[in-house]
């Protein structure tokens, strides 16, 4: 009878996600990668990770160190720290693997990476990305992913803030 880390993908550091890449690109796989902070995981992370996931044969997220999450989004945050929020991902039917970093930007991530395709929410614009060049020069193409409005981590915090009895 399997145990219940079986039915989650692998956590691993930098080297770790480099081999896992490389052992699925050796079978012909074509790795997705995306990124986030993925602090309270909501439904638009769970539409966004499956949308990743659909645009090729495995998917490794890229995760933000607690460190990070605070530079980008506030000493308030993360609120589950990062074990807490790669145990939710690693339980995902789809992610395949995840990988923390302490940079406010996967680049150096991407770098050492090189997936056959980064993906991004749309509310962003290739154009900006400070990853394109990276990406783009390794041979990968970078791909928008719907965002659903009204899905964020901040807006169910701003719910919680403005009710009653708080």
């Amino acid at each position: 009878m399997p145990g219940a880390d079986d039915f989650l993908a692998p956590v691993l550091d930098r080297a770790g996600a480099v081999a896992f890449r490389e052992s699925l690109r050796a079978r012909g796989s074509v790795v997705v990668f995306t990124n986030g902070c993925f602090d309270l995981l909501h439904e638009g992370h769970v539409h966004y990770l499956a949308w990743a996931r659909a645009q090729g044969h495995a998917l490794i997220v890229g995760l933000n160190a607690d460190n990070s999450v605070r530079a980008i989004k506030g000493p308030l945050r993360p609120i589950v720290p990062f074990r807490g929020r790669a145990s939710v991902l690693a339980a995902l039917r789809s992610v395949d693997a995840v990988v923390g970093f302490d940079e406010s930007t996967p680049v150096a991530l991407l770098a050492a990476l090189k997936p056959d395709v980064h993906v991004k929410s749309d509310q962003y614009r290739i154009e900006e990305l400070p990853e394109r060049y990276v990406v783009e020069s390794s041979g990968g193409r970078i791909l928008l992913a719907p965002h659903l409005p009204g899905k964020s981590t901040t807006d169910i915090l701003a719910t919680i803030a403005s009710r009653p009895g708080r």
